[in-house]
């Protein structure tokens, strides 16, 4: 069975998305991974724009409030920024809570290039941060890594 990942953000456009979508690629089906937001906005184009360049077509995504996902039962919910953790909701079971907080690109005002540039941070620390997530993840729950997948 994959291991169950939920991400979970204020508005569910840009951090959690980008989360979702790299532990989807690079979890290799070892995980089945969610985001949902505590106040869902909508998938932001720079979110859509930074994982097109990443190679991952993110175009049929949807923002999703994480009330859709309450009663479900997850190995880890990471809330990746403050407020989401404050207002995240409880879910059934035994799980990890994890939180890694990161600045919210959305809010980034300025030129295109500035704006799209801060979408590449979050997805680089975003990516910094699944990496090492799926080794520990996968030897908490005693599995070993199927394939290596890079990029």
């Amino acid at each position: 069975m994959p291991i169950r990942v939920l991400f979970v953000c204020t508005g569910n456009s840009a951090r959690s998305q980008i989360a979702e979508a790299l532990l989807g690629r690079l979890g290799a089906g070892e995980f089945e991974v969610f985001s949902g937001g505590t106040e869902p906005k909508g998938v932001n184009r720079y979110t859509l724009k930074v994982l097109d360049h990443a190679g991952i077509d993110w175009s049929a995504a949807r923002s999703k409030s994480v009330g859709e996902f309450v009663g479900q039962p997850f190995d880890y919910v990471i809330t990746v920024c403050d407020s989401a953790r404050q207002a995240c909701p409880v879910f059934p079971g035994e799980y990890d809570r994890v939180h890694w907080h990161l600045d919210d690109p959305a809010e980034v005002d300025g030129t295109d290039d500035e704006r799209a540039a801060a979408f590449t941070k979050t997805y680089v620390q975003l990516d910094e941060r699944i990496r090492p997530f799926i080794e520990t993840a996968l030897s908490a729950h005693g599995r070993q890594r199927r394939s290596a997948i890079t990029g």
